[in-house]
């Protein structure tokens, strides 16, 4: 097993001790970041002084595009078995021709 890296994130001027394998590392500073991006955008955009409030609206933001890229996935992956039930039907007649 790898050796896991302890490190510290930052959210909502809170410290987050966590212990996280090597390759987890980079997307969870990504995510802090990220976070902290939004926190600042909503308290810019919005008065709101709880900073419960504030991450509510961002894990509610982000729980919500994850959901929309997983309903655009079913969608294109319909669209794309659609598209190759009709393929592989003009193919058969063609060569059952």
């Amino acid at each position: 097993m790898a050796d896991l890296l302890k490190i510290k994130i930052s959210l909502a001027n809170r410290v987050y001790p966590l212990t996280v394998l090597p390759d987890q590392e980079e997307g969870l500073r990504k995510a802090a970041k990220k976070i902290e991006e939004t926190i600042k955008e909503f308290e810019k955009n919005y008065s709101v002084r709880d900073k419960q409030d504030v991450l509510a609206m961002c894990a509610l933001q982000f729980a919500s595009q994850v959901e929309q890229k997983i309903l655009d996935k079913e969608y294109t992956n319909e669209h794309v078995e659609d598209k190759l039930k009709a393929i592989n039907q003009l193919l058969s007649s063609h060569l059952n021709s």
